[in-house]
Formats: C-alpha cells, structure tokens, sequence
C-alpha cells in the first residue's frame, strides 16, 4: 500500500479523497468508488500501488494513437479499478472489481521495473491502460518520472474522469493522452457510464492547454449515442473547443459485459461518423474495431493524398517527411519520430 495523494481528512475520521471529480467521502474502512483507495483509520492509501495486472508490448496504433510516434512499440500497464462503471466496458474482468473485496490482485512491482522492461523490450513509450490510469496515480505518476529520465515517452489512455489539480501534477511528465468523449449526453454519462459529462470536457480542454498531444475516442453505441445530432454536437466541441487538428476515433461497438441487447455498430453508421467530422472540419478522422479500407489511413489536410497507411494496427506505408506531406509539404499535426 501507499498513501494516497489529493485527499484531505476531516471530522470522525472521515476522508475526502480529491482525486476525481466523484469527490468521495469515505468512512473509515470503507473504499471510495474506484473500489482501490481505502480509508484506515483517518488515512487514505492506494491499495494498487505496484500490483500489476496486466503488461503487454502493443503497437502504439493500438491505443488508439494515430498520430504520436507512429509504427512505434509502447510499454502498456494496469491495474484493476476503475472510477466509472460502464455497461459495455471490455475490460471489466480487471476494472470492475468487487469494490469491497479484501484481495487487491496483481504482480508486484516496483516502477523501476516496469522502466526497464520497457526499454529492454525496445518501447517508445509506456501506456497507463486497459483500466483507468487515474486510480492508479500515484503508480503511474513514479513510473512515469522515471520514465522521462529515460528518453521514454508516457501516455494516459483515460476516461477524463479526473481533477484538474492531479492532472496538472502528472502534466509535466504526460507526453501523450487519449481520452473517451463517450457521449454528449449528461443522461448517457449518469446512466451508461456512472459519470458526469462536464468533468471530461475539461479534461480535455486543460490537457490541451497543457500540451499533452490528445486524440479523442467515441465508441458508437446503436440507440444510445449514434445520432447525427450528438455526432455533430461531438465533432463542433473537438473543432471548436480543442482543434481540428485532434484526431477523433470513431470506433464500433460489440455487446459485452451488461450492455448485451445492442446489436454491433454496422460499417454505415462508422461511415456517417466519419463523414459528418470531415464535415464539420476536422482534418483528421478514423473508425475503428471494423476493416473499412482507407478510414485508418492517415490524409495531408491539403492534397488529400495518404501519408500513412495503415492495416489494423500496423503501419504499412509512410510518406512523411520531417513530420510533412511528402507530395506537398504541408505539415502534419502530431508528434513524429525523426
């Protein structure tokens, strides 16, 4: 265990973790909703500090990242635990884990460690995955220190559920970030996700404003958040609020965990997404979890020509040059090896 960070004790041994925006309150022995902070007696401690439950070297397209160090390996960790409770999460096994239950399972680590397997394995970067990054901070935030000292990059594959003040300490050593906008719905959020909406747009927003090279993910859910209104209301707040040059990945859905009487998103509804972001003006957008030749091909803004082409996750060709359109030199927003 670890003492936890954000969290400040107040009356009858009571805490108030301040990690995220659930703001929990916490009796003494009880856990906050991430099911992983516990409260002893007036102390509030990480349960998952160093206990890994998942590692995996993944092509860094995987995350998804288009346009961070493309063709590049990325060292990918979690824990389990998670801060939202999704119906349709993929990895639920891992973070939706009995939130009272005594065992916190895992491999024991150390962050060192995880540093060393990354470069031994030729990584680029480490990703903080699979579940959420943020109810492992303080893992993720020691790892990651080490990690930059190191010429390794460090990425948050995230739900945004997280509080400005925590994500503005991890900033200077978050290189890259990929962030679920799941809907534009608070009722989507409240009732799908165990959420709120507004928390994630901020998150979005400040990470921009810090620097953090951000690309965002929809997963479309047929009759819950596949309407041409919310996919517009989606594609204007990432133009309007963040850049057109943040690529938005629209990805399909399969029926998973409780969220079973959906059926899987067909291709023409990954293919409307896609149009209506190209509509909207953002020059940079994917479909994803389906083969739709040419959507994971990454296009210059200007001439329209595929600069990288993509199978799965696997870049087959690339035409950039010096992080340019090689067939007319128009710079190509993101962050590219030399």
């Amino acid at each position: 265990m670890r003492e936890a960070l954000f969290y400040e004790p107040g009356k009858n041994l009571t805490v108030h973790c301040q990690l995220c925006p659930h703001n929990c309150q916490i009796l003494p022995g009880n856990r906050g909703i991430c099911g992983v902070r516990e409260n002893q007696a007036g102390v509030l401690y990480s349960l998952v500090y160093g206990k890994v439950v998942s590692t995996s070297i993944d092509p860094i397209e995987k995350k998804p990242l288009f346009h961070f160090l493309p063709g590049s390996q990325s060292y990918s960790i979690a824990t389990v635990g998670c801060n939202l409770k999704c119906l349709f999460c993929q990895n639920y096994s891992i973070s939706q884990v009995d939130r009272q239950k005594p065992e916190i399972v895992g491999q024991l680590a150390e962050p060192d460690e995880i540093v060393a397997s990354a470069l031994v394995n030729n990584c680029a970067s480490i990703s903080y995955t699979y579940t959420e990054p943020t109810i492992f901070y303080e893992f993720a935030l020691d790892t990651a220190r080490i990690a930059k000292t190191k010429g390794l990059k460090n990425i948050f594959v995230s739900n945004g559920f997280i509080n400005p003040a925590p994500l503005e300490k991890i900033a200077p050593f978050l290189d890259a970030a990929n962030v679920d906008l799941k809907s534009f719905s608070e009722d989507y959020y409240r009732q799908i996700c165990g959420a709120r909406l507004q928390p994630v747009l901020e998150t979005l927003k400040l990470m921009k404003k810090l620097g953090i090279w951000l690309e965002v993910t929809t997963l479309v859910i047929p009759g819950l958040n596949d309407s041409d209104d919310e996919l517009w209301q989606i594609a204007s707040f990432i133009k309007e609020e963040l850049s057109a040059d943040v690529p938005w990945h629209i990805s399909g859905f399969y029926p998973t965990y409780k969220l079973l009487d959906r059926p899987p998103t067909d291709e023409a509804t990954l293919n409307r997404g896609r149009e209506i972001g190209l509509k909207m003006g953002l020059n940079y957008v994917y479909t994803g979890n389906r083969r739709i030749p040419g959507s994971e091909d990454t296009y210059c803004s200007k001439c329209q020509r595929a600069v990288i082409k993509r199978s799965g996750f696997q870049v087959k060709e690339n035409n950039l040059k010096m992080a340019s359109c090689s067939f007319c030199g128009e710079k190509i927003a993101g962050v590219f090896m030399p």
